[in-house]
């Protein structure tokens, strides 16, 4: 058996090759980079992940405005990629981040966009 198979390439090759969905899209998860916290999730198209990579500050695709958004551009909350990984399979994508500004990553005001809890009876609690 010669070569390496396609599959050994994308899990285990130096070269970055998202699998976007039929959107264009990759999904996102960004984590405070000192506390571990996870912070968002969101997407990236093919751009949002190059302006991320390339000024190190956390782009993403906003697919209800349709457009590139850079986190914090208006909110001040910028998040200063310390990290970037991408899983096995390369279609999702994790930034270890350090949210700039009051430190905050959602728009809602809360530090973190998963502030409430579910219960096993499927209420929601926002703990204290």
């Amino acid at each position: 058996m010669g070569g390496m198979s396609a599959s050994h390439d994308l899990e285990h090759g130096s070269v970055l090759t998202p699998r976007f969905d039929a959107a264009g899209l990759v999904a996102a998860i960004a984590t405070h980079a000192d506390t571990g916290e996870v912070l968002m999730f969101a997407w990236m198209n093919a751009e949002a992940l190059e302006k991320t990579l390339a000024t190190g500050e956390a782009h993403y695709w906003s697919r209800s405005r349709a457009e590139l958004w850079h986190k914090g551009a208006t909110s001040g909350q910028i998040q200063t990629v310390v990290e970037a990984r991408i899983d096995c399979d390369q279609d999702a994508i994790w930034l270890k981040v350090r949210p700039q500004g009051d430190g905050g990553a959602c728009h809602t005001g809360a530090r973190s966009c998963f502030y409430r809890v579910i219960a096993p009876d499927g209420t929601l609690t926002e703990p204290v």
